[in-house]
């Protein structure tokens, strides 16, 4: 059985202590695929650093996180621009539009963002998406971005069944981590009525830790509470939802 981790900061601050001890504990519990997302420049050297431990384990995507579009966007969005100039990553990402923390950025966030999508197309992969408290938003972004070559990842998807059912229509996988198992998460409540083969599975660690231990540090182990919440809502064997959210991540990823 292999587990894939779409989406988890590996190179975050949180796991710098112990990161060893927790990449293995994830093979131990069959967690063997993790993919990175990008946060901003400051982060490259750690991100490639855990890529040259790990080569058969660890894949890298480069991208703009929406909540450090700041002043400087278009100097970060050269640099990320200049890597994908020098090497192979798996997606663009993670991408999209952040209205929790600061709302004045919105315009330049959009901005960032369709540019991230142009270079996507560019280089024919998939985008990987946050969203937070601007669905609206970010569906404009994709609804004139639309294309066959536009598809990817609904990064943390905590929408209604609906706005589900626009972001597939999109291309997109959703990303289903900690938030499946909240009481209050709602996604639980019609996840079944969404086919398996479009979900893939992720912890976004150090964030978003599924209950039991929600509120704590999210540990890569943890995405096997998160397939086993999955299982149970689609009354599956465990070996059965690895095996189909493996296999969609690399029909994504090409990896």
């Amino acid at each position: 059985m292999i587990l894939t981790d779409t989406h988890i900061h590996l190179y975050s601050e949180d796991f710098q202590k112990d990161q060893k001890e927790l990449i293995e504990e994830a093979f131990e519990n069959d967690i063997k695929r993790f993919f990175l997302p990008a946060i901003d420049s400051n982060y490259v050297a750690a991100m490639y650093s855990l890529e040259k431990n790990y080569p058969e384990h660890v894949f890298l995507m480069a991208g703009l996180h929406p909540t450090h579009v700041k002043d400087d966007f278009e100097e970060e969005l050269a640099k990320v621009e200049k890597q994908f100039s020098q090497r192979q990553f798996v997606a663009v990402g993670e991408i999209g539009i952040d209205l929790y923390w600061d709302r004045s950025t919105l315009e330049i966030q959009k901005k960032a963002f369709r540019r991230q999508i142009q270079l996507a197309k560019k280089y024919k992969l998939p985008i990987v998406i946050h969203c937070r408290e601007a669905f609206d938003e970010v569906f404009e972004v994709l609804e004139n971005e639309k294309s066959e070559d536009l598809f990817g990842i609904f990064h943390c998807f905590t929408g209604t069944y609906e706005q589900a059912q626009q972001a597939l229509s999109y291309n997109m996988k959703l990303g289903i981590g900690g938030v499946v198992t909240f009481k209050n998460g709602k996604i639980d409540k019609f996840l079944k009525q969404i086919p398996i083969e479009e979900i893939v599975l992720e912890t976004d660690g150090p964030y978003l830790a599924p209950v039991p231990f929600r509120g704590k540090r999210n540990k890569p182990v943890y995405l096997k509470k998160v397939a086993e919440k999955v299982a149970e809502i689609y009354e599956l064997p465990l070996e059965e939802v690895a095996a189909i959210t493996t296999q969609s991540s690399k029909d994504i990823f090409k990896i």
